[in-house]
């Protein structure tokens, strides 16, 4: 669409100050050459000199060197005031010709990168600091509040078509650019002063300049400040009414930073079942396949390889893997991905794909093919009408050694006459870990590596316990078992019981433990505490 003449303005002076260089030279070749005088600091101006550009000195527009190490360079009235006055005003116009500041229509600025730096381990306090641009954002403010007369750049990716708008409008903007690129820099510095002090809110005391700038890790922060530019747009959302979209931390981490490497457009749902079940097949060290329908696992194996795992994931109920989504924690070979193949499945993500098993995959046009790097724990949030709640994600590892009846350390507890056997346990720690990412109330029956039966978000631990053996498709006789939370009374863990189990695993903390142990007892399981609850809501 051709902007309206009225609408734009040449660009005479630009400001060059950036951080990354990327693409700079070819941006102010362009701008040179519609007769735009290039103003610049420190590296930046030393970059366009190097490209053959001529180059006025940030200190010969301010007649004032810069100093202070750099923290004081662009923080001048003839920067701002180019920047802020109104075109057009007579109070403005007189103001500056009184005071000789020449107009800026253009600033190029991108800032340091603070976060960069933030994430280096054990980087000094003082460094950190160092690294809090004050200057940029500084310009960015004015130019953006200013839109209407100057243009605001900061995003290199916007290079190319503002090179293109300048050939075309004979080195002008429009005001819908101009617009548009003033909401970008105002969300670039909301973007960095969050990120600026969501990192200082983690240190708890400032250490000497010197001394590494640890964050508290106990800590939540003060303010809850969020910062998830938007990745991608989404047809809708759990259903066609609801609008949706994805929003990255931009790390390339997780699902959200996933690499889709065929099959139909990722969808809301989509994106929460491979989140579900990717984070539960990163529990497991040997490889892992995870099935999942509707957020809840139908399936969960390990094994010696894929294949295994998965062949034992698809076994434990066929049914509702029909439609699913899978999460592995390996690469994907020619075998595996011929038996995965014949079932009909929405999604996979795991961390690679073999060229083998992409070839075999490749005649599945709509299957999404989503290849993962694992993102480190970060809290948890949940929204609530008028708020959010924010923890810390559940990442509690249980001790592999089982400690006696009646031991006060920490760790797993007998707590029958009998303990499991050195199968039933490694089976009841399998359990444990597919518990952890199944709705509550939360019943999983396994066995070698393998539910049996996945008792998922019931009301009452009984019904779960039922349901999830109603489920099972494999013979239950001589599984295990494992509660996300305690049994308040016996009845639980006798159906339990009567459905198959010789061995369950629970946190334990009821009024009523003692009546339950008893019980285990009287039927001969056994049973161990782990003091440890995973409730998910």
């Amino acid at each position: 669409m051709t902007p309206d003449p009225l609408s734009l303005k040449p660009i005479r002076r630009a400001l060059l100050s950036v951080t990354d260089k990327t693409g700079l030279v070819e941006f102010a070749q362009a701008l040179a050459s519609f007769g735009v005088e290039l103003v610049s600091t420190g590296g930046t101006a030393a970059a366009l000199r190097a490209a053959g550009l001529p180059v006025r000195d940030i200190s010969d527009l301010t007649g004032f060197p810069e100093m202070l190490d750099g923290r004081v360079k662009t923080l001048h009235p003839k920067v701002h005031g180019g920047l802020l006055y109104i075109r057009g005003n007579a109070e403005h116009e007189a103001a500056v010709a009184a005071h000789a500041i020449q107009p800026i229509d253009m600033v190029v600025v991108n800032l340091y990168a603070f976060e960069k730096t933030a994430a280096q381990p054990g980087v000094a306090f003082g460094h950190l600091i160092e690294n809090i641009d004050i200057g940029g954002p500084s310009m960015v403010r004015s130019a953006a509040k200013n839109f209407e007369d100057v243009a605001i750049v900061t995003r290199v990716a916007d290079y190319p078509a503002l090179i293109e708008e300048l050939k075309g409008a004979q080195g002008a903007l429009s005001r819908a650019t101009r617009w548009r690129l003033a909401k970008q820099a105002f969300a670039t510095t909301a973007a960095y002063d969050s990120a600026i002090a969501n990192t200082l809110d983690q240190i708890a005391d400032a250490p000497a300049p010197a001394e590494p700038a640890a964050p508290d890790t106990q800590a939540l922060p003060q303010v809850l400040r969020v910062n998830f530019p938007l990745a991608q747009s989404l047809r809708y959302g759990e259903n066609p009414h609801q609008r949706a979209s994805l929003y990255s931390d931009g790390s390339g981490l997780g699902i959200a930073g996933a690499t889709q490497l065929q099959g139909k457009e990722l969808s809301f749902n989509n994106l929460v079942d491979l989140d579900a079940c990717w984070e539960l097949a990163q529990e497991f060290d040997t490889p892992a396949v995870i099935i999942v329908k509707h957020t809840n696992p139908c399936g969960a194996a390990t094994g010696a390889t894929v294949l295994e795992a998965y062949t034992k994931a698809l076994a434990a109920d066929p049914v509702s893997a029909f439609g699913g989504v899978l999460g592995i924690n390996r690469e994907v070979d020619a075998e595996a991905a011929e038996e995965i193949a014949k079932l009909f499945v929405e999604a996979i993500a795991a961390p690679g794909f073999t060229p083998e098993a992409r070839l075999r995959f490749a005649a599945k046009k709509n299957l999404r093919l989503v290849e993962v790097r694992s993102a480190p724990a970060r809290p948890v949030v949940k929204h609530v009408s008028g708020g959010l709640l924010i923890q810390d994600a559940d990442t509690a590892r249980l001790s592999t050694t089982v400690l006696p009846a009646g031991s006060a350390d920490p760790g797993l507890r007998v707590v029958t006459w009998r303990p499991p056997t050195a199968e039933e346990l490694r089976s009841l720690l399998f359990a444990w870990r597919v518990s952890k990412h199944v709705k509550s109330n939360a019943i999983v029956y396994a066995r070698d590596g393998q539910t049996i039966g996945v008792g998922a978000g019931q009301m009452s631990r009984v019904d779960a316990a039922k349901f999830g053996a109603m489920k099972a498709v494999l013979p239950l006789k001589g599984c295990v078992a494992a509660s996300d939370a305690f049994f308040p009374f016996p009845d639980g863990l006798e159906t339990v019981a009567a459905a198959g189990a010789t061995a369950i695993i629970q946190p334990g903390g009821s009024v009523k433990d003692q009546d339950v142990i008893d019980a285990a007892d009287k039927l001969g399981l056994a049973m161990i505490f782990t003091g440890i609850r995973h409730f998910r809501h």
